[in-house]
């Protein structure tokens, strides 16, 4: 909903207007050290699958108490007696299709990562056989 850039990552002025928006707006500061706080590639921006961290984080206490992070999944949790057994109901809904779509993406990443090995296999055994036949010609 907030990736208005449609690149598929959270990026600073999106983490931003996602922050004022749900109420607990942060500094320049803040905001680059909540991704840096989970940015796994180091790219400055937030994919899905370091977003879905967040709240791993925050469910195993691993992220500071001040944490813009911490701020961000608890603005995410439900409460039962405000929102009814339903609204739970969907939350909780939504929430294993996020888990869901993060294996799918977490399989996704894999099977990339081995076409990637595979191909560099494939590059590194051409390169063998050619310097194999460049060395039948230079004799």
């Amino acid at each position: 909903r907030y990736d208005s850039g449609r690149d598929g990552y959270i990026d600073l002025m999106e983490l931003k207007l996602m922050m004022e928006k749900l109420g607990a707006p942060q500094t320049h500061l803040g905001l680059k050290n909540m991704i840096k706080e989970v940015d796994e590639d180091f790219d400055g921006k937030l994919s899905f699958r370091e977003f879905l961290l967040i709240f791993h984080k925050a469910a195993a206490g691993e992220l500071e108490e001040d944490s813009g992070l911490l701020t961000l999944a608890k603005l995410s949790e439900i409460d039962v007696s405000i929102e009814g057994v339903k609204g739970a109901k969907n939350f909780f809904e939504a929430k294993a299709q996020a888990l869901s779509s993060a294996s799918k993406f977490e399989a996704e990443i894999k099977a990339e990562q081995d076409e990637r090995k595979r191909e560099e296999e494939e590059r590194k055994h051409r390169r063998a056989a050619f310097r194999e036949l460049k060395s039948a010609f230079t004799q």
